[in-house]
Parts: C-alpha cells; structure tokens; sequence
C-alpha cells in the first residue's frame, strides 16, 4: 500500500483527552468550565453574580498571562519550522523554556438552578447512530466480525502490509483502549453500562473520530476500494462478492468525503451530517474498518519516513504523533535526548488542548511524557486483549509460513 500525507488529526483515547481549538479570553474554554467550576451553593441575595464577579477578575488576570505565554509557544513553532525547512538545526533556545501559568484563582460558580435548566446539551452520536446513518444514507450497513479475534486478524494483516512491527500497534492499541478494547468500543463506554453515554465519537482500536474518518475515506478511499478488490480476487464466490460490493460502497462513501475541502473545519463539519456519521460507521465493518484505522497510523509512519527516520520507532515514540499531530510528534521525538528533559510538553499542543490534558500537564517536559506512556503502555500490553492481539499478529505469520 502506498499513503500520502494527510492533514494531522487528533484522536480522543481513553488515556488522554485532546482538544484543537484555542480558546479567546471572553469566550471561556472548556477547561474553565470543567476545572474552575465549584459546587457553590446558589440563593437569590445576589451570591452568584458577586461569585461571578469574583472568578471573573482572577481569571481573566491569569488569562493574560496565558495568552502572552502562547502566542510565544506559536511564534516560537514558527521559527522551527521555518528553520527545518531551510536545513538549520533547531537549538534549544527554539522553544518556550518555562511552564504555562496555571490558573488558582476562585471557582467559577454553577449558573442558578432555573438558568441551568434553560441550557441545551447535544447528545454525543453513539454507534447506533453511525450504523442508522449507514442504512439510510448509504444504503449499507457495516458487516461484524463473527468475534473479536476475527478483526483482530484482519487488522493484523494490514498492519503488517503497512509496515508495522506487532509491538508498535499492539502498544498503542492497549495505550488507546487501556488494554481491552474491542473493534467497537467508543470512547467513554468502555464498561458499557446501559447509564455511560459516549464522551466522543471516537471508536476502535485507535480511537478515531468522526471527522478523522472522513478524512482518511477522502484521501485514501479508492485505495481503501482497491484493497478490498484486491482480496476479493483470492476468495470464493460468496466473499467475493461481497467485498466488491463493499468496495462500491467505499466509491461512494470517498465520493462524499470528497464533496467537502481536504480541510480539518469542512470535514468535521460533514462529520456531524448522517454523511459523514454513516462513513465513520465503517469502522465496525470487518473488512473495511482495520484499514480505516491502519490507514490513519500509516500517515504518521510514512510522514516519519520523508523526514528521514527510518529506524522502528517504539510504540511511544509513535503515539506522539497520533496524540499531537505529525508535525508536533516528529517535532518531540526528534530532539536530541538532552533536550527532552528540558523542553515543556506545553511547546506541542494548542491551548485548550493543553489544558484539557492532565496527563501533559502532570509530565510536563517531553522526557516525563515519553516516559508515562511508555510506563502505561508497559502495563496495558500484559492485558487480556492485548495478549491476543500479539496473537492474531502470531497468527498471520505461521499463515504465511
């Protein structure tokens, strides 16, 4: 299989949780709403507005310093990738030394409880929505694996084609669903009791949103199509025709993806259409959904590649990119070693993004962050699932053999 570039992509794991846009002082982030909210009780002497008032002035002082520190983590992203793209060596110097203020004002207040109720929350897509917009916008909807080791051995296969190592993926696949995830697990159901409710629409064995679905039909569905034709020519007469009518499916599907800009905003805008809800649904196909997710990771390893490392990257080492995008993880793993210990992990994320990770804030330089999720992942690979994903992986070989 042969990958281009496509735009970086941001997935929402168990483990971490990642946002992409910054936030603007008035326009609160959601880190402010989740980490300097306080249960404070509510009367009608006027205690909420002099709550408000109180969050408000300490919060928009710190908010300055915050911008100020940055605006300085962007200008200085700028000047090193203005100097790669000249061949200069980055310097130390090159990024932001210090760590970002944190906030330790007063709670934000709750909103009195008749405001409250006047406020909306839009439900998150669960995997029966996907599956719904399958059916009625495509006509089609995904095909389960008999079990899970079914999936895993497809995904295997096409892991290998791409040119991954078994320890590479199966890391990331137990960082990403702690070690037991299964081929459907969305994000927030990992217990799948019936009151969880998903915390994102990110699904399987990596963590894929919808709008990364979208993005990886548009760029690589008709290779996606291909794949699929090109496994129906080694099978029977009853698979084969369902692969080839699943590569038609995929035609149409890409043809969709296709209709909006290769932008992050336009395609994360069909995401939340049944369009675009219906293609990540391909991701519980068993044919159609490892090389969904296969074809993600091999944007990161072959964007790798063009930059020159050629060496296995380890599993850590490779869920930067997926956690930050391709750019900000070759930044982080291409440092020299006496960097890492001295560079804030704050120098490779957006704002909310930062602040919405507690796990980048607590490992604070790039040398703590390797290091935890590598320790996670340590831990996460002697889980049942992850054992058996080695052995699907084990498996392909003696088939091979």
């Amino acid at each position: 299989m042969t990958l281009r570039l496509i735009k970086p992509v941001l997935t929402i794991s168990l483990a971490i949780i990642l946002g992409g846009c910054s936030s603007r002082p008035i326009q609160l982030s959601q880190q402010t709403d989740q980490q300097t909210r306080g249960h404070l009780a509510i009367n009608g002497d006027g205690a909420y507005q002099r709550q408000l008032n109180d969050w408000q002035k300490a919060y928009f002082a710190y908010d300055k310093k915050a911008a100020q520190y940055w605006t300085a983590v962007a200008e200085k992203r700028k000047i090193r990738n203005t100097k790669r793209a000249s061949g200069l060596r980055i310097a130390l110097t090159d990024y932001v030394l210090s760590q970002p203020p944190i906030y330790n004002g007063p709670v934000k207040p709750i909103l009195p409880v008749a405001d409250a109720q006047k406020t909306f929350q839009h439900d998150i897509p669960s995997e029966r929505d996907f599956v719904t917009a399958s059916q009625r916008v495509f006509g089609y909807m995904p095909e389960r694996p008999h079990d899970e080791m079914e999936f895993m051995r497809a995904y295997a296969i096409a892991a290998q084609q791409a040119g991954f190592t078994p320890n590479q993926l199966v890391s990331i696949f137990a960082f990403e669903t702690g070690g037991n995830g299964s081929y459907d697990l969305q994000a927030g159901m990992l217990n799948r009791k019936s009151n969880t409710r998903p915390i994102s629409t990110a699904i399987g064995y990596h963590q894929l949103v919808a709008t990364a679905s979208v993005s990886v039909m548009s760029e690589y569905g008709m290779q996606i199509s291909r794949d699929l034709k090109n496994q129906a020519q080694f099978s029977d007469a009853k698979r084969r025709n369902k692969l080839l009518m699943k590569a038609k499916v995929v035609e149409t599907m890409t043809a969709a993806a296709k209709s909006v800009p290769h932008q992050w905003s336009a395609q994360a805008r069909l995401a939340k259409t049944p369009a675009g809800l219906g293609i990540h649904a391909m991701n519980l196909d068993k044919d159609v959904g490892p090389l969904l997710q296969i074809y993600k990771m091999k944007t990161s390893l072959d964007f790798l590649r063009r930059k020159g490392i050629n060496y296995p990257v380890s599993g850590a080492e490779l869920e930067m990119l997926n956690l930050t995008g391709d750019g900000n993880g070759f930044d982080m793993i291409s440092m020299p070693i006496a960097y890492r210990e001295k560079v804030p992990t704050a120098n490779f994320f957006l704002r909310n993004g930062f602040e919405r990770n507690a796990i980048a804030i607590k490992n604070n330089t790039v040398a703590k962050l390797l290091e935890a999720t590598a320790q996670k992942m340590a831990v996460r690979v002697q889980k049942d699932g992850a054992q058996n994903l080695y052995q699907a992986f084990a498996t392909n070989n003696l088939a091979q053999n």
